[in-house]
This record gives structure tokens, sequence and C-alpha cells, in this order.
């Protein structure tokens, strides 16, 4: 355990989110979600997991990862099959999430399935979390940390 850090964070998670730069895109999927074969074709390039909700994976991880601020879509979800604006109760309680993390509202964006598969491939890693609610699925682009004010 370590004092200020989510103990859902753990060594292969931390290592990840530390070498990951500005741009480099995170995803945190749902039981569903094939998980594995994506994971493979990512830079990292192989699977990481937390068992959790997926509100809970995302507050652990963004209470370390900083949001890209210089683009629209460093938060996303994955839209519903013929629903696109439908927004499940697993999205609700992410994007209270992320806006908690970012102390103000910070609407993600939706993705179609084969397109949010099609970036989750280009990825740096993949979260697999214990969600198993449908559509519990994300991307997070990270941004930068500023240096300390002098």
């Amino acid at each position: 355990m370590l004092k200020g850090i989510n103990p859902l964070l753990n060594a292969d998670v931390l290592q990840a989110l530390r070498a990951m730069g500005h741009g480099d895109d995170l995803i945190i999927a749902d039981t569903n979600f094939p998980s594995d074969s994506v994971a493979r074709q990512t830079v990292l390039g192989k699977l990481l997991r937390i068992d959790a909700t997926a509100a809970d994976v995302v507050k652990a991880v963004l209470s370390l990862y900083p949001l890209d601020t210089f683009v629209n879509d460093a938060a996303a979800r994955m839209e519903i099959v013929g629903k696109p604006n439908e927004i499940p109760p697993v999205q609700k309680e992410v994007q209270k999430e992320v806006n908690a993390a970012e102390g103000k509202p910070w609407p993600m964006i939706s993705i179609e399935r084969y397109a949010f598969y099609e970036r989750s491939r280009k990825a740096y890693c993949v979260i697999q979390t214990g969600e198993r609610r449908f559509y519990g699925c994300f991307a997070f682009r990270k941004g930068v940390v500023p240096p300390d004010a002098e």
C-alpha cells in the first residue's frame, strides 16, 4: 500500500500510466469487450486488469492521469448500437467521476462501436474492469502535468 494512491491501482497499471505520454490513449473496458485480443495490438501489447466497476476504475485512474486539454475527444464513451444519444447508467456514473476529477463538467464524446474498437487497437494500453454492464467502455487521452508555479 502507498499513501495517496488509490489501492485499485496495481503495479502494472501504475507502470503503464507513468510510461504514457501526452496524446496517448488509455482504454478502460467492460468484461464483454475483446480486451485481450485488442490489448495485444496496443503499444503495451498486453492486457491490464482491475477487478472493480468502471466508475471505480475511472475514479482511481483519473486521480493520477491528466486529461488532454488540447483536443475535444480526451474523454469518450462507446455509443449504444442504434441509440447513439442514449446514456446508460454505467456511462452516467463514469461521467460523474470524469467531472469530479476535472472539477468541472467535462462531457464525454460518443464513438460508434467499431470506431471505438479501432481507436482501442491504436491505444497505449487497455485496462479490463470487472464491469458486467454493457457499454462500460471508455477512452481517455493523456494530457500534460504543468510545471510547478515559481
